[in-house]
C-alpha cells in the first residue's frame, strides 16, 4: 500500500491536541486519547466503504482550502463539510458508534460527538492536503480511500471490533456475504474465499463444491476461522511497542495556533547533582547544564577564535516545556532548568551564548516561525530580569528551519525536531 491514511491523520492528532481537548470538554486525556483511538479507524473505515459517493470526494477537496486543520476543535462543531461526511458514511448508526467509544473510553456521549466531528475534520483536512498537494482527481482520491479497507479492522484498539461497533464488516468486498440457510456464498460460484488484513497477508479458503453438510460445516467454520485470524491480529497490536498500539503524538494545537516548538523531555534522563565551581545543580546526567559546564572548563570556549568554530554546537533543554498554545507560560518544573543556565552564565560571566527556538515539520511555517521566535525571547527576558541579559547575544526562532525529520513520521520520530536550546557565541 501506497500511503497509510490513518498515520497520515495521527500527525494531526497529537499530545497538545489532546490536552487540549481533555481540557476543553472536561475529560481526562487518557479516555480522550482512547477515544480518538477508537473514533480514527472508524472514521477511515467509513469513508474507505463509501469512497463512491460524491459528497464524500467533494468534502475532501473541499477541506483542502478550507483551513480546517488550524482549527481542528473551534472548527469542527457546525462545520458543513463534517457534518455531510458524518451523514454519507454512518447515517443513522452515528450514534450506536458515539455511544459504543464512549463505553470503550469512558467520555461522555456528548462529548465522544464532539471528538467524532473532530477527527473527521482531520481526516477531512489531512485527506485534501494531502490529495493537493499530490494532485489527486476525484478517481484518484476514491481509490487512495478504498486501498485503506485491509487495515482498518486491524488498526483498532483491543477490546474494540467492527462488528461491536455496529458496522458490521467493512471489507464486504473481500468476504463474500454468506447465505443463511445453506452456508454458501450468494455469488455462486466462488473457488476460495479470500481474508485480507493489514493490506500485505490473505489466508485463502478452499471452499469447492460443497455438498449440503460440507456446506453447513463452512456455515460455522469460516466465522471461527475469521475470529480467530481477527483475534491474532489485535493480540500483534497488543503487544506492539506502544508507539504502535496507541496514539501516536503530534504537537499541533488545534486552536489559536498550530504549537510545535515545544521541547524534549528524553526517556533516558538520569536526575544528578552536577558541580559548579563548589555549587551543585540539579539536572540530568549527560544533560545540558552537566555538558555546557564541561566545555567551559575545558577551555573549549576560551580557545575557539570566532562565533563559527561555536555555531554548530547547542545545548538543548532537558526539562523546560511551554504551556500549549503559549510562549510566556511554563509547565511546572520549567523554571529550574532556567535558573540552572543563570548560574552556569553567572559563574562564567565572560561567556556570550545565543538562545533558539525550533520545531518540527508538521503545522503552518509562518506559525510555527512567530511561537519559536516568541519562546526564544522568553527566556531572554528571564535572563535580563536576573541580570545576565547582557551575555545573550541574539534569541532566534528557526521554525523548522533546521528540523530532519520529516512531517510524515511519527510523533515520536519528530520529536528531535521539537526543542529549545542555548550554544556559546564570540
Amino acid at each position: 500500500m501506497a500511503l497509510n491514511v490513518i498515520d497520515l491523520i495521527k500527525g494531526q492528532l497529537g499530545a497538545a491536541l489532546i490536552s487540549q481537548a481533555a481540557s476543553h470538554l472536561g475529560e481526562s486525556e487518557s479516555g480522550v486519547s482512547k477515544a480518538i483511538g477508537g473514533l480514527l479507524p472508524a472514521v477511515v473505515g467509513g469513508l474507505a466503504n463509501n469512497a463512491h459517493k460524491s459528497g464524500v470526494i467533494d468534502s475532501i477537496t473541499g477541506a483542502a482550502s478550507s483551513g480546517i486543520l488550524g482549527n481542528l476543535l473551534g472548527a469542527s462543531s457546525g462545520n458543513s463539510l463534517i457534518s455531510t461526511v458524518l451523514n454519507a458514511i454512518f447515517g443513522d448508526k452515528a450514534g450506536g458508534l458515539v455511544t459504543a467509544i464512549s463505553n470503550f473510553s469512558g467520555v461522555s456521549t456528548s462529548n465522544t460527538s464532539s471528538l467524532l466531528n473532530m477527527v473527521t475534520g482531520a481526516a477531512l483536512g489531512s485527506l485534501g492536503k494531502y490529495s493537493a498537494d499530490h494532485h489527486l482527481d476525484a478517481s484518484g482520491i476514491s481509490s487512495l480511500l478504498q486501498e485503506q479497507k485491509g487495515i482498518v479492522s486491524s488498526l483498532l484498539p483491543a477490546g474494540l471490533s467492527l462488528a461491536a461497533l455496529g458496522f458490521g464488516n467493512w471489507e464486504s468486498a473481500s468476504i463474500p456475504e454468506m447465505a443463511s440457510d445453506k452456508g454458501q456464498t450468494k455469488s455462486d460460484p466462488l473457488p476460495k474465499v479470500e481474508v485480507t488484513r493489514g493490506g500485505t497477508s490473505t489466508t485463502n479458503i478452499d471452499r469447492g463444491e460443497d455438498s449440503a453438510d460440507g456446506g453447513s460445516i463452512w456455515k460455522w467454520l469460516l466465522p471461527l476461522l475469521l475470529l480467530g485470524l481477527a483475534g491474532w491480529f489485535l493480540w500483534k497490536q497488543c503487544n506492539k511497542p506502544a508507539t504502535d498500539s496507541t496514539m501516536n503524538t503530534s504537537d499541533t494545537t488545534a486552536a489559536v495556533i498550530q504549537d510545535t516548538a515545544i521541547a524534549i523531555t528524553p526517556t533516558d534522563k538520569t536526575p544528578t547533582e552536577i558541580d559548579l565551581n563548589g555549587v551543585k545543580l540539579k539536572g540530568n546526567a549527560g544533560g545540558m547544564e552537566e555538558s555546557m559546564i564541561t566545555f567551559l572548563k575545558s577551555d573549549g570556549y576560551k580557545n575557539a577564535t570566532d562565533d563559527a568554530a561555536l555555531k554548530g554546537k547547542w545545548y538543548d533543554f532537558d526539562n523546560v516545556n511551554f504551556k500549549m498554545g503559549s510562549s510566556n507560560e511554563l509547565e511546572p518544573g520549567s523554571q529550574e532548568q532556567i535558573d540552572n543556565l543563570i548560574a552556569i552564565l553567572k559563574a562564567f560571566p565572560d561567556v556570550k551564548i545565543k538562545i533558539g527556538g525550533y520545531t518540527d515539520k508538521t503545522g503552518d511555517e509562518a506559525v510555527n516561525l512567530k511561537i519559536s521566535q516568541a519562546r526564544a525571547e522568553f527566556i531572554k527576558a528571564a535572563l535580563e530580569k536576573a541580570g545576565v541579559g547582557a551575555q545573550v547575544m541574539e534569541a532566534k526562532g528557526y521554525g523548522s528551519e533546521m528540523a530532519t525529520v520529516p512531517a510524515s513520521a511519527s510523533d515520536e520520530d519528530r520529536a528531535i525536531d521539537r526543542k529549545m536550546a542555548v550554544r556559546f557565541a564570540k
